[in-house]
């Protein structure tokens, strides 16, 4: 959600023996983040109040030179979207920041890639294809280029309006807080031949014991390379008395971006009634989606007594 705080100051000024009101706004724009780990993602791909987006992700290698997203409007309401791109760091915990200027190792794909529409009006239930071009500069270095496209839900009220129309009469300051819903999917435009490696490591178990009502398995997982990696998490446990392999907890859509070189995990674990983490294994994998190979990128073990 992206919070707009307008403030407006009318002020009165002679000019020509007239009184002239003159306004003057200042609009403050706050992205939260309000989770470290990505959830999981329904078949329509990624969603936030009554908007989805599909796919989730898009990206540009081999001959790839067009992909086309599709917004659903699935409230009850006409709604206006606005879209744009922007640039973000993603941090060891797994959130995000909007950043600027790239830091060591950041490349923006900002400049490679074009899209239209800018903005879209749906009413409810309607949908609205956008269509991304890549238009790669001549001498480009090999690596992984990435941005995330932006897609905004304007409220009605502030759909058309600068900030002199802000209504009032006399001296006034005015605070008005505006909530704007968005989502954002990576754009990642990859040239040259891009390699990645991944592990996990560093697992954790707490709390642990017959009191663990809700434990909590921490790890990290690892990238190498020079392109990122993206895929699903899923944790179990196998008695070593022979018995069922439990699944205990899943995580879908979960990536590590370059130039990161790791990223902290928290997976809090469901446990069947009756059932205890004691004598077993606890196994965690970190597999491609299945239109991306659907392979095991990674597996790690850890030993509960």
């Amino acid at each position: 959600m992206i919070v707009v705080l307008q403030m407006s100051n009318r002020l009165a000024s002679h000019r020509s023996g007239r009184i002239r009101r003159q306004a003057i706004g200042l609009a403050l724009v706050l992205i939260p983040w309000f989770a470290s780990v990505v959830p999981s993602a329904p078949a329509w791909g990624q969603t936030l109040g009554n908007l989805a987006v599909v796919p989730s992700r898009a990206v540009f290698e081999g001959r790839t030179r067009s992909i086309e997203l599709n917004l659903l409007n699935r409230g009850t309401k006409t709604t206006t979207y606005r879209i744009s791109i922007v640039n973000r760091r993603m941090k060891e915990d797994g959130s995000f920041e909007e950043i600027d200027m790239p830091g060591p190792g950041e490349r923006f794909a900002e400049g490679m890639v074009r899209y239209a529409p800018r903005q879209v009006k749906l009413a409810p239930g309607k949908a609205q294809t956008v269509r991304l071009l890549l238009r790669k500069p001549s001498g480009v270095a090999a690596g992984e280029y990435r941005s995330h496209l932006l897609f905004q839900a304007i409220p009605e009220k502030v759909q058309g309006r600068s900030i002199e129309q802000v209504p009032g009469e006399g001296p006034e300051f005015r605070v008005e807080l505006i909530p704007i819903f968005g989502i954002s999917i990576p754009v990642i435009v990859r040239h040259g031949n891009l390699t990645a490696g991944v592990a996990i490591r560093k697992l954790h178990l707490a709390p642990t014991g017959r009191q663990a009502a809700t434990p909590v398995l921490t790890f990290r997982i690892e990238r190498s390379g020079e392109r990122s990696v993206f895929g699903d998490l899923t944790a179990s446990f196998v008695p070593s008395n022979g018995g069922a392999e439990l699944v205990l907890a899943r995580l879908n859509g979960v990536a590590v971006y370059t130039p990161n070189l790791w990223r902290r995990v928290a997976l809090p674990l469901t446990l069947p009634n009756g059932a205890a983490l004691r004598a077993g294994q606890l196994r965690v994998s970190y597999r491609a989606r299945p239109d991306e190979g659907d392979k095991v990128l990674a597996s790690a073990v850890l030993e509960v007594p």
